[in-house]
């Protein structure tokens, strides 16, 4: 059997295997976008175009976990990671259906802190109804994935020691006893991170995490997505698409 030229002439063992960033969408809230400052709502109408667009390319949406684990395998070239921040009720109502309805899974990132409560951290646009204990539990019972997003929504950049263990490891804690499953994805607020924030998610025992644009520390902890919203019809996301795998860092091991 042939063996790489790193290992034949070198003896040091292979390095990790580097592949391209793995492409996970960005979603917010799905509902009435007509007073959307902020631009995290996409319409339900919309969602079904971007859902349709995916699977027209023999795409589908999944899971974090599914994705990052078939992505080890050495497969799931074909999967999309499809996350939805800061769980908002309309997850449910909304988005959910379409999900079904597409075949297609999804990571919902949320805040056991405001359970029930509103996107108090948005001073502007209107207040978002958060989901209750039992609507999170619905959607887990309904096979959406769990995930963390912090207790309340606060840059963990600029929090303190025990601010950052509560938002981080705490969260986690919460959702494990409010869902019974564990609770394996982290998302950082505002997609803001350093490299404190990602070595206490790494420390409380996160298998990944997901931020926006992370820079020299992409990673398994501090993974890359792309922002979907509102007016990305069928050729911005293939523009997006494109862009992703073109400018995006290598993720070691996936």
């Amino acid at each position: 059997m042939a063996a790489s030229v790193d290992s034949l002439d070198t003896g040091r063992p292979l390095a990790p295997r580097k592949g391209p960033a793995p492409w996970v969408a960005m979603y917010h809230s799905v509902g009435d976008c007509s007073d959307d400052p902020y631009r995290i709502t996409v319409t339900p109408e919309r969602l079904e175009r971007q859902l349709a667009w995916l699977r027209r390319r023999g795409l589908r949406g999944v899971s974090m976990t599914e994705l990052l684990a078939a992505r080890a395998r050495g497969e799931g070239r074909k999967l999309v990671g499809l996350t939805f921040d800061d769980g908002y009720a309309d997850f449910v109502t909304d988005a959910l259906p379409l999900l079904h309805r597409w075949d297609c899974g999804a990571t919902l990132f949320v805040l056991p802190g405001r359970l029930g409560g509103d996107n108090a951290w948005d001073p502007l646009g209107p207040r978002k109804p958060l989901l209750t204990a039992d609507g999170i539990r619905r959607a887990a019972a309904e096979g959406v994935e769990i995930g963390s997003h912090g207790l309340t929504h606060v840059d963990l950049t600029k929090a303190d020691d025990r601010t950052l263990k509560a938002e981080v490891a705490e969260s986690r804690a919460q959702l494990e006893e409010l869902t019974g499953t564990p609770a394996g994805g982290f998302c950082y607020p505002y997609g803001t991170i350093d490299a404190r924030a990602v070595e206490a998610v790494r420390e409380a025992g996160y298998t990944y995490a997901c931020a926006i644009d992370p820079g020299p520390l992409t990673g398994p902890h501090a993974l890359p997505r792309v922002y979907v919203g509102q007016d990305d019809t069928a050729w911005r996301l293939h523009l997006k698409h494109w862009l992703h795998r073109l400018r995006r860092r290598p993720v070691e091991g996936l």
